[in-house]
């Protein structure tokens, strides 16, 4: 097993990785920048390397400083967590070319990928089923006109570099498809250093499924169930869940089978996640895979009861997975909502001082968090403060007990999200499992939701 490994990252999942190598037996190699100095995951890991200022791009994206750190450290691995470098293509490269072993898929993997419109014909080439769109990055607003024209609208303009709803446009109609292609090919130049775009025919009610994979070095490849993403803002995902209502015992297995073959058609390693839609009329299409471990993955290690960190190491190293697929059982029900330092009705990020915290306990209850009391949180990264987390024994139990856990949950010097949550699992749409991802916005648009939502933030201690 690996002897050191450095995390290439920061707060709650620097964290989670550091709990995983110490169980594992395996020191662990802490960087940070020089406002993270007092950082949680700083304090908890065997050695500390401070790698440079505040911004990310001269700090958790140098790679250079990031390599001299597991150089001297001696550290034979690197885990990136998710962000920041974990699906870097270059990053993986560099590693292994200096003999330090990246935790993830290799590089050829992160570069396909990496890149949505090279990750969509390898898709369709692997056998997984993709909404009509274009084949390739289109030339300009014309090509994309003249493909909205043929596969019909509405569509969406997406970044062919990106993720996290960066450089995506939705268009209804023609005279407005300029516009919004010259408007998301600056945003994605602007995120992603890259302005390519590709277009595909857009779902007006989607629901979005994704399906965890883990897959070894000897060949051996499974899928771990699906995750419910749908309550999403701007394509940034609020609340998971684990199973999906929306999903059958046949369209789960269906869609796990069809994840499965098209993994080991592509010769996949390590763990990783395929992002699907799903229509009104329960068809299932590929969207993007991800490449690394995700935000997200408690949840489905409440109800499977497989550690994916852990497991995500321990095939980096080479062991051979602990799990056939018929091992993989999911009980009971498991949701997490992501506590971000914003305000709860703009979304604004919120960072400052935290000067009372105090989390929720009690059966069926974790908290993954990098926050403690006094804890300033940075105008320099990205908002999630925590991820509160809770399992039962079926999902009507799994809703009341994340009610309650967040009616606990204090925060005290900033504003969080945590009201708009305790609205979001108030909503009749929600606890009857009958939503999409255009439930926030039709929450935050209707009286109803607007109400809760001023009793929650009144309400929150």
């Amino acid at each position: 097993m690996f002897k050191k490994v450095l995390i290439a990252n920061r707060g709650e999942i620097a964290l989670r990785v550091i709990r995983a190598c110490r169980e594992l037996g395996i020191a662990t190699v802490a960087v940070h920048s020089t406002a993270d100095s007092q950082a949680l995951h700083v304090r908890f890991a065997d050695e500390s390397v401070c790698i440079g200022p505040p911004p990310s791009k001269e700090s958790y994206l140098n790679i250079p400083q990031l390599l001299s750190a597991a150089e001297i450290t001696r550290a034979d691995a690197i885990h990136p967590g998710y962000g920041f470098l974990s699906e870097n293509a270059e990053f993986a490269e560099v590693c292994e070319s200096c003999k330090i072993r990246f935790i993830g898929p290799r590089p050829e993997m992160l570069r396909l990928m990496g890149n949505k419109v090279r990750a969509r014909k390898a898709a369709l080439e692997a056998g997984m089923p993709l909404l009509p769109g274009s084949p390739h990055v289109l030339k300009d607003a014309r090509e994309a006109e003249a493909f909205a024209r043929e596969i019909g609208f509405p569509v969406i303009l997406k970044a062919a570099a990106g993720g996290g709803g960066k450089g995506m446009k939705i268009v209804r109609e023609p005279s407005v498809l300029a516009q919004a292609f010259s408007t998301a090919a600056a945003e994605a130049v602007a995120s992603f250093n890259n302005g390519d775009l590709y277009i595909e025919r857009y779902v007006e009610k989607p629901r979005h499924i994704e399906i965890q994979i883990a897959a070894d070095e000897h060949g051996n490849i499974i899928h771990l169930g699906e995750r419910e993403c749908s309550v999403q803002r701007r394509h940034q995902k609020l609340i998971e869940e684990s199973p999906s209502p929306a999903l059958s015992p046949e369209l789960r297995a269906e869609m796990g089978r069809v994840s499965v073959e098209a993994m080991r058609k592509l010769r996949y390693n390590n763990v990783g996640t395929i992002e699907y839609l799903l229509d009104e009329h329960g068809q299932f299409y590929f969207m993007e895979m991800n490449t690394r471990i995700q935000v997200e993955h408690p949840v489905t290690e409440l109800v499977t009861g497989v550690d994916l960190v852990r497991e995500q190491i321990r095939m980096a190293y080479g062991h051979p997975l602990r799990f056939k697929q018929e091992d993989i059982q999911m009980r009971g029900a498991a949701i997490e909502c992501r506590v971000n330092a914003e305000d709860p009705v703009t979304f604004a990020p919120w960072p400052g001082k935290i000067t009372g915290y105090s989390v929720p306990g009690g059966y069926g209850v974790r908290v993954d968090s990098a926050a403690y009391e006094n804890y300033t949180v940075l105008p320099h990264y990205d908002s999630l403060l925590a991820k509160l987390i809770v399992y039962a024994e079926d999902r009507p139990t799994a809703i009341r007990r994340m009610q309650r856990a967040l009616s606990e949950y204090v925060v005290e010097g900033i504003r969080t999200n945590i009201p708009f949550h305790r609205a979001a699992l108030a909503e009749e749409s929600f606890q009857e499992g009958n939503y999409d991802t255009r439930f926030v916005e039709r929450l935050l648009a209707s009286e109803t939701g607007t109400h809760r939502l001023k009793k929650a933030i009144e309400e929150t201690p």
